[in-house]
């Protein structure tokens, strides 16, 4: 037994509704999105697989959160199911700007020895986003 993935990460924003857009532009699933909007929720989450991302929105205040925890302070790479081609035009459709790729990068398949490459674009808030597509 032992830590087998990773089930949610976290987040602040500076503007919910602007990241809600965004990443729903880009076909991810928002959960908890009513409930957030009628003032039962807290928080809402971006779905990504069996994983998600939980969103503190700019009123929110936790004390369970890294103590210097700003907007733009997340790094992520989604795995791509496909061609980095057909990521590409899925990012030029949404209108996200990629700012570099596509480039040869090591993931996290084979421990680093999978052939892969991703491209780079940041959100609305500034966050580093990687699509990584294995060959």
């Amino acid at each position: 037994m032992g830590t087998v993935s990773i089930d949610h990460v976290a987040m602040p924003t500076v503007n919910a509704e602007r990241l809600i857009g965004f990443y729903k532009s880009l076909g991810f699933e928002i959960n908890d999105e009513a409930e957030w909007r009628a003032g039962t929720a807290n928080i809402f989450s971006i779905q990504i697989g069996d994983s998600k991302i939980n969103v503190h929105p700019e009123r929110y205040m936790a004390s369970l959160r890294g103590p210097t925890a700003v907007p733009g302070c997340m790094d992520m790479c989604f795995v791509w199911d496909g061609t980095v081609e057909e990521c590409q035009r899925m990012l030029a459709e949404a209108g996200v700007e990629v700012v570099q790729g596509p480039v040869s990068r090591k993931g996290g398949r084979q421990r680093g020895a999978a052939p892969s490459l991703s491209l780079y674009a940041r959100d609305p808030d500034g966050n580093l986003l990687e699509w990584m597509t294995y060959e």
